[in-house]
């Protein structure tokens, strides 16, 4: 069995959340991947770091680890305006040029721009810092709207969490749906957000209702999503005027029923999409879209993509490992 080395940066300040992803997305020991993963910590100085939620961490390696990694992976930079030094410069520099599969995380990518490496190629970062990004590396094909971006062997993720989907995407790439679903299903994480979604999607959640017959109206709903569920149907089923559920809906979802009720119906197609091989017909019917167009016109609202799209790439059944 093949071992792929995988290098995270540390510093002063590092992200601990960061630092925590990589492993147990790589780290996942009975997955189906094809290949063992190593996770590495290494840091300018090796020795104790303090991370930005003041826990002490031990490093043991310095950047020369660097040289034999398969993957090196850099955390938000902790102050995206401040250049990388000399040696830290240096030894990303020649891992580019020797090929290797560098990964900024969030404001990582600013670490990754001021070493130069992202002059002429497409990146992103968190969107709270685009216009700061766009600024200090006006070479750089910016995308501040994408959740990743990979240019060639530079991958860049968005805010905090996107690093999650960065990371599945990498086991994705290598080893198949398959291996990427199982992790994020132990992750108990979405299986997939392509990297071209938004970063920033308005998807409502249930927040605690102020009336106990709401939830089990929403329960209900979602175990009758085929049916066609109006404003009315649900407040019948409540057992409240028409005005008082529309009221007490939002005030439990923050949202309306209409919205509410699309964004479950896409969770319930991308379920039987990855899933099944039911025929695009019968999955719009049985997650309660009218008609297939419809069901396409929210999958490329909500996700950024196609039912056939999403399938072709996470159906286990229908997906191909990538050497």
């Amino acid at each position: 069995m093949s071992v792929i080395r995988v290098v995270i940066l540390t510093f002063e300040g590092v992200s601990l959340f960061h630092l925590s992803v990589p492993g147990m997305v790589f780290g996942a020991s009975d997955g189906p991947a094809l290949a063992r993963y190593e996770v590495l910590y290494c840091a300018q100085m090796p020795g104790q770091i303090r991370s930005d939620q003041g826990v002490i961490i031990e490093v043991p390696h310095g950047l020369d680890v660097m040289a034999d990694a398969d993957i090196i992976i850099v955390p938000a930079w902790s102050d995206a305006g401040e250049p990388t030094s000399p040696e830290l410069t240096a030894a990303l520099r020649q891992a580019n040029e020797q090929g290797k599969l560098i990964v900024g995380l969030c404001l990582g990518a600013f670490a990754l721009g001021h070493a130069g490496l992202l002059d002429g190629r497409e990146a992103t970062t968190h969107w709270v810092a685009r216009e700061m990004f766009a600024q200090s590396f006006p070479h750089t094909l910016f995308r501040p709207d994408v959740l990743y971006v990979a240019d060639g062997n530079i991958i860049t993720s968005a805010g905090t969490v996107a690093a999650i989907d960065c990371c599945l995407h990498l086991l994705r790439e290598r080893h198949g749906s398959e291996a990427a679903n199982h992790v994020a299903r132990l992750l108990v994480t979405p299986p997939h957000r392509a990297g071209g979604q938004a970063q920033y999607i308005e998807r409502p959640l249930p927040r605690c209702a102020n009336d106990d017959r709401l939830p089990g109206v929403l329960e209900w709903a979602r175990e009758n999503l085929s049916q066609t569920l109006s404003v009315d149907a649900l407040a019948e089923v409540a057992k409240m005027s028409r005005r008082t559920f529309t009221r007490r809906f939002r005030e439990a979802t923050g949202t309306t029923v209409s919205k509410w009720l699309n964004t479950e119906r896409v969770a319930r197609a991308q379920q039987l999409l990855e899933t099944t091989d039911l025929s695009i017909e019968l999955i719009t019917a049985e997650a309660g879209f009218g008609t297939p167009l419809a069901l396409r016109q929210q999958f490329a609202a909500q996700l950024g993509t196609s039912p056939s799209s999403y399938r072709r790439n996470f159906n286990s059944q229908t997906s191909q490992v990538v050497p």
